[in-house]
């Protein structure tokens, strides 16, 4: 029998539409978040020493992130020819951030004081011990002068080789505005950072090939380590916590997306493989030099990009300030402390320091919750230990709110700035311009490099739209299926020459 003569009703699936599933990042990494999730619950000692996987990977991306964005930045800032523009963005980034930050931490609160999670465990303070927690949660904490002197590096070298991103900014930010006043004699210095800056994404792009591999191992680790039944024992606040974080993305930045006249779900199913690699790996770190290439390729201008999506990860960690609410009043609750409206406003206002400069690393959203109850009297660090142990399970989604925030806050400065192409990024959430994870490839026009506002916001020259595949690949699938049906074979796309 030929290997065409099927039994009857036999339904099978075409080999070519298997292998271009298989060789999406999207795909691949929910196999590695499946098959580490079963891994970590079927064999729970081997699971929990899978986490070097997911800590490889991690480190890969963060030795990325410094040259990443000080490449970026300088270019932007250097190639603007207006030094103005740039605290003209940096002042509408910061405004937002703290708009939003502040409504998500009062929608966190009213959610705690309406669900109440912690009422009815009635813990005793006096048998809870800061023993096993992380020895930054028992350290004394910086004021707010030490946290603005830390932004400021021993050396321009030092900024670069260190993991905090705010450092980075401010070097990056000066050395921009250097060159920008340097005139033409740094005009050779610019071309060679744009050229060094494809160099490094094109290594970030080898990098992510690695994701699924880090999803795997850290989802495994997680179920291995903590086990399933940690869910059970503090279901309300964690179920409580990612349907607040749910109703964050869908309606507050739903409604940003909206008022900027684009739609949030094109947006989340454009970046949906970043998501999945945040769930993986629980942190949104790795995924910040490829989040500031696709939102460059849906029109957001590049000095936009490069100075509002660093920020936000120090100043804009939505999922951060709604954990720090519901995280806080949640241990009251447990401990019976009742917490007054003012002593809950003083707590705000106490996270709306602590939670700057948490960055988007897995558990510095807990650093930052125990930097609060060290900042005010009201409940005791010790009571951290009630927490600790699901405290995982919501940095995915701290960090998946987060991801989704910054994005949305890069396309709506770009917007107010008049560096958005509103027509090109319609066009690139539907679909119609798919993202090849290639800019040299020539599918996508050269981003705005300049900040001078636009006055007519005329579409640009676009690619045309792909036509769908005739094997019904779904435009989602184009970023690997586009370039290779391009290519006429089923190998990695390769760039051509415009």
């Amino acid at each position: 029998m030929s290997r065409n003569d099927a039994a009857p009703g036999t339904v099978t699936a075409p080999p070519g539409r298997i292998r271009r599933l298989l060789s999406l990042l999207y795909v691949q990494c929910l196999i590695g978040v499946l098959a580490g999730a079963a891994a970590g619950w079927l064999w729970p000692s081997f699971g929990a020493e899978l986490k070097p996987l997911g800590d490889g990977f991690i480190a890969l991306v963060r030795m990325m992130i410094a040259p990443v964005i000080f490449c970026t930045v300088v270019h932007g800032i250097a190639s603007m020819g207006n030094a103005r523009a740039v605290g003209r963005v940096s002042l509408k980034a910061l405004i937002y951030f703290e708009v939003l930050t502040t409504v998500a931490m009062v929608i966190g609160l009213v959610v705690v004081n309406v669900v109440q999670p912690g009422s009815g465990l009635h813990v005793d303070p006096s048998t809870l011990s800061a023993k096993g927690l992380p020895p930054e949660a028992t350290e004394s904490h910086e004021s707010f002068a030490a946290f603005v002197l830390a932004m400021i590096p021993d050396t321009l070298i030092s900024a670069l080789t260190g993991h905090e991103i705010l450092p980075v900014l401010v070097v990056s930010v000066l050395f921009g505005f250097g060159l920008n006043a340097a005139g033409q004699s740094g005009q050779g210095i610019i071309q060679g950072i744009e050229k060094l800056s494809k160099v490094l994404f094109t290594l970030i792009r080898w990098i992510m090939r690695l994701a699924p591999i880090g999803a795997f191992g850290s989802m495994a680790f997680t179920i291995g380590n903590y086990g399933l039944d940690t869910l059970r024992h503090l279901f309300l606040l964690v179920g409580s916590f990612w349907l607040t974080a749910l109703f964050f993305v869908l309606v507050v930045l739903g409604t940003v997306m909206r008022i900027n006249g684009l739609r949030l779900l094109p947006f989340l199913r454009y970046i949906k493989e970043e998501l999945l690699i945040v769930l993986g790996t629980s942190s949104s770190e790795p995924v910040l030099p490829r989040m500031m290439a696709k939102l460059e390729h849906a029109g957001a201008s590049k000095p936009v990009v490069g100075i509002t999506l660093p920020a936000g990860y120090s100043f804009n960690l939505d999922g951060t300030a709604i954990y720090l609410t519901m995280g806080s009043v949640f241990l009251a609750q447990a401990l019976g402390i009742d917490l007054s409206l003012t002593q809950q406003l003083s707590m705000l206002a106490v996270m709306l320091l602590t939670s700057k400069g948490a960055a988007g690393v897995t558990g510095s959203g807990f650093v930052a919750l125990a930097a609060t109850l060290s900042a005010v009297p009201h409940v005791p660090v010790t009571a951290l230990a009630l927490i600790f142990g699901i405290d995982r399970f919501m940095s995915e989604a701290r960090a998946l709110t987060s991801v989704v925030g910054n994005g949305v806050a890069t396309l709506a400065v770009a917007k107010w700035e008049g560096q958005l192409d509103e027509e090109r990024a319609r066009a690139v959430l539907k679909g119609e311009i798919p993202y090849t994870s290639a800019p040299e490839a020539g599918h996508a026009p050269e981003p705005r490099t300049d900040l001078r506002p636009r006055t007519d916001l005329q579409p640009q020259t676009h690619p045309q739209p792909r036509a769908e595949p005739a094997s019904g690949a779904e435009p989602e699938d184009a970023e690997e299926a586009g370039p290779k049906a391009a290519a006429g074979s089923d190998r990695d796309p390769v760039p051509t020459a415009g």
